[in-house]
């Protein structure tokens, strides 16, 4: 195995899918600003995920529509102009 090839930031952090509220424990190197107390008492770092396996519909068998950004209405807004019959 070659030394010196893992960045030194890599860490335990808690990874939280946002859109079902589930958390779990995992290494990364992924920047977080926020931390949280875990089950264990320690506290850890906080990366927050959109999806998950936690939440994709081929995970989970249900599908979900996830628009936490409003993307579908950023869309609408750009084209509106071209569904407009002058």
């Amino acid at each position: 195995m070659k030394k010196d090839i893992h960045p030194s930031s890599y860490r335990i952090v808690v990874f939280r899918d946002i859109s079902c509220d589930e958390s779990w424990l995992g290494k990364s190197c992924a920047r977080s600003n926020e931390t949280v107390v875990w089950e264990d008492g320690k506290e850890y770092p906080v990366v927050k995920l959109e999806i998950s396996s936690f939440s994709h519909p081929f995970f989970t068998g249900k599908m979900k529509f996830v628009d936490t950004s409003g993307r579908i209405d950023k869309f609408n807004k750009k084209f509106a102009k071209f569904s407009q019959k002058s």
